[in-house]
């Protein structure tokens, strides 16, 4: 009752105050709104018709949260980037500093708790000054303001920022609208709500929305740990941003702070000791810029853009884009990753010491995903996302496709040509139709003529090796090639793998279903990283990767070997909380049997020799002596996209190092990377240490366990061995 009586009193009292001001607005001949001062007759408004007016005046206004910060988090909660169209972040009243509460009310409302929403003695003082000439004065009480910020607030988010009416822009009806609306304001809220929606919604900087985005940009500190002289300041600030900024204008900024002090103390808000010490200090900023977006991102600028554009992307962010656009940098999200920001930090450092300063701009990268969820766990380039002297610079994700399935943009460049990473998946058909994985093959065989009888049970058109229609086959020019000479011979069709003989793919193929070479490279998500289609089999040249992949979906194909022949999507986002914590829709595990799983057990016991024996042979670091780990080298016919594509149970990664930039088509040879010239870049020179290296430092992170054997039938008696067995340290295939 006590509580209701005040409230009527304090509403008596504004009203009478009100009622006051016009008499004596009368009187005068004008009558004086808020700030502004026209004539009476300007306004169209005199009298008892100015009762009527302001009766008639809207008194509804929704206070909807203001825009807030988005931040995109890392699994283990490091900051990866904020969006925002103002950065704010929003806090509760106990978690401000009581000093800016004090400071706020004492330079901008000192009888914010008495008044209810407006204040007669501000207005006649104002009054009284703007008519004989002392000056400007406001007659504004923290809750008109704060009617003015949910205005503007509620207009800019809504794309509607041309009809913001400014304070020099102001009727006598705009101010006496918000007016009324501060009184009905104060019906409905406490102070304490008006005073904390008030803090979250001021002006500070254009980095800085509200009192905790200020107290991290001017200090780098919490609206909480603000210190007297800081809060002073702060609060000096809200009256003219750019005239009082303390990073431009310190003078200004500390003689306006002074004037908030004194009226501190003179108000009882602080001791004189209080006063002395604060007056004594200086600005003392200690600046954090604003990182907007991904260009801000110092962990993971790419990852961050791909996870942006899988939020734009979706119709559970918004009907349209620019209500996705809307939720992602007004929204206040919490968008959690499965990134791990060590392997991301790990990554990184990689890329960059693969590439060097690298003036002619090749591009390394890696991407890694975890076998049975497709988490990625890190995803980086050896480029900066905004131009900065001295380095390459491109918003072209490396580790991506350019468009999702559904025709969406996602940045991304688009993949790279897989080369010889393609051929564990006409090994793994090899291993499905029931062949063993020594069974011999004739990998002398070079010529596969247009009428050759390729099988294909699904219709499909057979086709030759061959870019010249009028050939019968191939002869010299067009010539099957293996990258080192001696392995035109006939041997066991793991050794054809682990070494990466061209020929000995094709001789497999040769005795294949091309249609089921296609099931398998179709269930373990490859496709091309261009437009999202298919990659078609039956096109011989594919067998060797002559469409680009993105690594990550390359990456996501070899995990499904390490998880026992189970494929896993890859998945970005973990969970999207909005302000209130209400969950919105996220990535969620979707997995499927893809490769049975004694043909995924017989892959993945060849691929372990490629390190041990066969094209990796020369890669170092030694990873696979420390974990059980599998991989495959690649590299284009013109070596401007080498690979390697490794795994343990836990952690499989795609690592490349070629030509990125528009085209793809500069050959990777006599080249000259870090200061070493080389006559042609294969796999295990550059993409393979970079791999190792990384795998090194990071396996030991997840669950690296011995990958199970192959059955036993798999690897009963091949009928031959290999003549002559040449030094298997010798492989260099592609």
């Amino acid at each position: 009752m006590e509580l209701r009586r005040r409230t009527r009193s304090r509403l008596a009292a504004a009203l009478w105050g009100v009622l006051g001001y016009f008499t004596v607005s009368a009187l005068c001949g004008v009558l004086v709104a808020g700030l502004v001062v026209p004539g009476i007759a300007a306004a169209g408004v005199a009298g008892s018709n100015s009762i009527r007016f302001f009766n008639q005046l809207p008194s509804g206004l929704t206070v909807d949260p203001p825009s807030q910060s988005t931040k995109v988090l890392s699994a283990d909660g490091k900051l990866i980037a904020n969006f925002y169209a103002e950065n704010r972040v929003r806090v509760s009243l106990s978690e401000m500093s009581p000093y800016i509460k004090d400071a706020i009310i004492a330079v901008e409302d000192r009888r914010f708790y008495e008044h209810a929403g407006v204040d007669p003695q501000g207005i006649l003082r104002a009054l009284s000054s703007n008519l004989t000439g002392g000056g400007r004065q406001g007659a504004s009480t923290l809750t008109q303001q704060y009617v003015a910020n949910v205005v503007t607030e509620s207009l800019v988010s809504a794309d509607r920022s041309d009809e913001v009416i400014r304070g020099g822009q102001k009727t006598v009806g705009d101010k006496l609208r918000e007016i009324k609306l501060a009184i009905e304001l104060e019906k409905k809220y406490t102070k304490d709500q008006i005073l904390e929606g008030y803090l979250n919604i001021v002006f500070f900087n254009r980095d800085a929305y509200g009192i905790e985005a200020a107290a991290r940009y001017f200090y780098s500190t919490t609206a909480k740990d603000l210190t007297l002289p800081q809060a002073a300041l702060l609060a000096g600030l809200v009256n003219s941003p750019s005239f009082y900024d303390p990073s431009v204008y310190p003078d200004n900024a500390l003689r306006r702070r002074d004037q908030v002090l004194e009226k501190m103390l003179s108000q009882g808000m602080i001791l004189q000791a209080e006063y002395d010490a604060a007056i004594a200090t200086g600005v003392d900023l200690k600046i954090t810029p604003g990182r907007q977006g991904c260009a801000g991102s110092e962990l993971a600028p790419y990852f961050c853009d791909y996870v942006s554009h899988l939020i734009l992307n979706n119709p559970a962010y918004g009907v349209d884009l620019a209500s996705r656009q809307r939720k992602l940098y007004r929204g206040g999200l919490t968008i959690t990753t499965t990134l791990d920001s060590r392997m991301q930090l790990a990554a990184q450092a990689q890329v960059d010491a693969t590439a060097g300063a690298n003036p002619d701009k090749w591009g390394a990268s890696l991407v890694s995903v975890v076998p049975g969820t497709g988490k990625i766990l890190a995803m980086a380039q050896n480029t900066v996302f905004l131009p900065e002297p001295g380095r390459f610079d491109t918003q072209l994700n490396f580790n991506v496709d350019s468009k999702d399935a559904d025709g969406n943009d996602l940045n991304g460049a688009g993949g790279f040509q897989p080369g010889s990473t393609m051929k564990p998946f006409t090994f793994a058909e090899w291993l499905n139709s029931g062949k063993s994985l020594t069974a011999m093959v004739d990998a002398s065989k070079r010529t596969y003529p247009l009428d050759f009888p390729w099988k294909s049970s699904c219709g499909k058109v057979r086709g030759a090796y061959s870019t010249k229609e009028k050939k019968a086959g191939l002869d010299a020019t067009d010539d099957l090639q293996n990258n080192d000479e001696g392995y035109y011979r006939r041997m066991p069709v793991d050794y054809g793998l682990y070494n990466s003989i061209n020929t000995a793919t094709f001789a497999e193929a040769a005795q294949l279903d091309f249609c089921n070479i296609q099931k398998m490279v179709d269930t373990v998500g490859l496709h091309s990283g261009l437009d999202n289609a298919q990659i078609n089999m039956h096109q011989l040249g594919n067998l060797l990767g002559a469409i680009g992949v993105a690594p990550l979906h390359l990456a996501n194909a070899f995990a499904t070997f390490a998880n026992d022949g189970e494929y896993c999507a890859p998945i970005a986002i973990v969970e999207v909380t909005d302000p209130s914590g209400r969950k919105l829709p996220a990535e969620t595990k979707d997995c499927r049997k893809a490769v049975k799983p004694e043909v995924a057990r017989g892959v993945n016991s060849v691929l372990q020799d490629v390190l041990k024996r066969g094209s990796g042979v020369y890669i170092k670091p030694k990873v696979h002596s420390q974990f059980p780990v599998a991989a495959k080298t690649g590299t284009s016919n013109n070596n401007g996209a080498t690979w390697v594509v490794g795994y343990t149970s836990g952690i499989a990664t795609a690592s490349f190092f070629g030509d990125t930039l528009e085209g793809q088509k500069r050959a990777g040879q006599n080249v000259t990377i870090n200061g070493k010239f080389y006559k042609g870049i294969d796999g295990y020179m550059l993409a393979g240490p970079q791999w190792a290296n990384y795998m090194l430092e990071v396996a030991g992170l997840y669950r690296a366990d011995p990958f199970p054997p192959p059955p036993e039938s798999m690897t009963k008696n091949p009928s031959e061995s290999p003549s002559a067995k040449q030094s298997e340290s010798a492989g260099r295939r592609r």
